[in-house]
């Protein structure tokens, strides 16, 4: 499924939030605060839009995806455009992985972030554990992804949105509107903001915390491997 978006997966994403994605990015990178000499892994990074972003303070990041198509995408605009040595001081490199089996050593990372994949994982636990596994004694997680608005009109807005509007908008503007259907199916089904949490800390994370963007649409995690 994600193979077959790969080629507009950056445009719609900007369509269907409003240019959100751009600022909650941001957010993202301000709160990971990776700088020069970090080694961050970025989980489900697509075509590594991401990555970028966070390579600007420079770090070096691994930009891992399962879909090979996504970062096939990724590269390819790389090699064309060459936009990661033009904007970024940090390295970004593409590698393909299972989030449940990811294919680097134990304490590789001093880093693990993942923004809108975790709840694509068949195994949140189990992908949390793997990600505290690559992360060095001392290093942090970061987890952006879609939540629960705290004010109960707007969030039933909110899911209006998801159900209703959001799929009509897709059935005209994307090649494969079925996956908007289950992106909004699985915002749906996700846990929210203090649920996930548990589930970090269950996975073996400390210091767990959560602050929310745009209301609660998305709240981003962070933890410590202690």
């Amino acid at each position: 499924m994600f193979d077959a978006l790969a080629g507009r997966y950056d445009l719609m994403n900007d369509v269907l939030s409003m240019g959100q994605v751009r600022l909650w990015r941001r957010r993202v990178q301000r709160i990971l605060q990776a700088g020069p000499g970090d080694r961050v892994l970025d989980l489900a990074a697509g075509t590594g839009t991401s990555s970028v972003t966070f390579a600007e303070s420079g770090a070096d990041v691994v930009a891992c995806d399962f879909s090979l198509g996504m970062l096939q995408a990724g590269q390819a605009r790389q090699v064309k455009h060459d936009p990661f040595q033009a904007k970024t001081r940090g390295r970004v490199a593409f590698a393909a992985g299972d989030a449940l089996r990811l294919p680097f050593k134990d304490g590789a990372f001093d880093a693990v972030t993942i923004s809108f994949g975790l709840r694509n994982v068949h195994g949140t636990r189990e992908a949390l554990e793997e990600m505290r596994r690559v992360t060095r004694p001392g290093g942090r997680l970061v987890v952006c992804e879609f939540s629960e608005i705290t004010i109960a009109p707007l969030d039933m807005l909110y899911r209006r949105y998801l159900t209703g509007v959001l799929p009509a908008i897709a059935r005209r503007a994307a090649r494969n509107p079925v996956a908007y259907e289950y992106l909004a199916e699985s915002i749906n089904d996700w846990p929210a903001q203090r649920e996930l949490a548990d589930v970090i800390r269950a996975a073996g994370w400390s210091s767990v915390r959560w602050r929310d963007i745009t209301l609660g649409v998305v709240a981003v995690h962070v933890a410590r491997n202690l």
